[in-house]
């Protein structure tokens, strides 16, 4: 089994990047992408672990992008190095996530909630603060019941504490990326909220500014629509790749590490005839070695 998109503690996972490496090895994964939101901090830690645990180690990174709908990430797989260029884009969106924080944690306070973003740092010991961590907190002071709870009532699109997210334009976040030794990847790409009808031609303009995959199987929907976005990668030329964007059964019990759309296992030759080929192509050589 492999998953090329995961999540650690470096980002609003529940695992340390070590205690995600563990983990896998225990799921029996054999190649695991760690892709943590706007930030290469945990890579190192987990590169170490996979060497222990016997994993091959894709080091990554998702990044936030500017987009006028929904969500647009963008995977950047098998980073050797954080270049400059990358080292700016992390700035930014950190810079931008703290602002959007600050601004959650005051609309909570017009419903009596005080959860506050200093003290979110110091609990989880990262900056890299985001819902899933106002909602832990939320309950464990007793606000709320569930982690759900907090985004159906308070932080979900449409709600009354959410706050549009600020991301990077997408040629930077491509070059940074690029620079940076890795493969720009669309990661989940339904979740822009783009219909079947201009999909081709959202993707056509993606790709036409340096992206080279799609991540076409996500176990956020379903197999048919993983098929349709593997066939519009394949009239791009883009490569393919799949996950699990696990980040802990505590987050998202429906995400399960190494399973993608329809409960399906991620197929291997996401990795083998996909990834590792273009990134043997850009690097040189097989080596996969992040230098930090």
């Amino acid at each position: 089994m492999i998953d090329l998109h995961t999540h650690s503690k470096a980002s609003d996972g529940t695992y340390s990047p070590g205690e995600l490496l563990r983990y896998a090895a225990k799921k029996n994964i054999k190649t695991l992408a760690l892709t943590d939101h706007d930030t290469t901090s945990g890579l190192l830690e987990a590169q170490e672990e996979a060497r222990i645990q016997g994993i091959t180690f894709v080091p990554g990174i998702e990044l936030t992008i500017d987009w006028p709908t929904g969500e647009f990430h963008m995977l950047g797989l098998g980073l050797q190095r954080t270049s400059p260029e990358l080292k700016d884009t992390i700035l930014f969106l950190r810079q931008e996530r703290r602002n959007r924080n600050l601004k959650m944690s005051e609309k909570l306070k017009d419903f009596g909630i005080h959860v506050d973003y200093d003290e979110l740092v110091e609990k989880f010991q990262t900056e890299n603060i985001g819902r899933p961590h106002f909602a832990q907190v939320m309950v464990e002071k007793g606000y709320i019941k569930t982690r759900q709870e907090a985004f159906d009532r308070y932080f979900a699109s449409g709600r009354p504490c959410y706050v549009n997210r600020v991301g990077e334009d997408l040629a930077k976040a491509v070059q940074a990326v690029k620079s940076s030794g890795g493969v720009p990847v669309q990661a989940h790409p339904l979740s822009m909220y783009v219909s079947w009808g201009k999909m081709e031609e959202t993707m056509s303009g993606i790709h036409e500014k340096g992206v080279m995959g799609l991540e076409a199987w996500h176990s956020g929907i379903r197999i048919a629509e993983a098929e349709r976005l593997e066939k519009l990668a394949r009239k791009f030329g883009m490569i393919v790749t799949g996950g699990s964007d696990f980040h802990g059964e505590k987050v998202r019990a429906d995400r399960r590490i190494g399973i993608t759309a329809g409960k399906r296992p991620v197929e291997e030759r996401l990795w083998e005839d996909e990834l590792k080929p273009m990134l043997e192509k850009i690097h040189g050589d097989p080596s996969l070695e992040f230098e930090g």
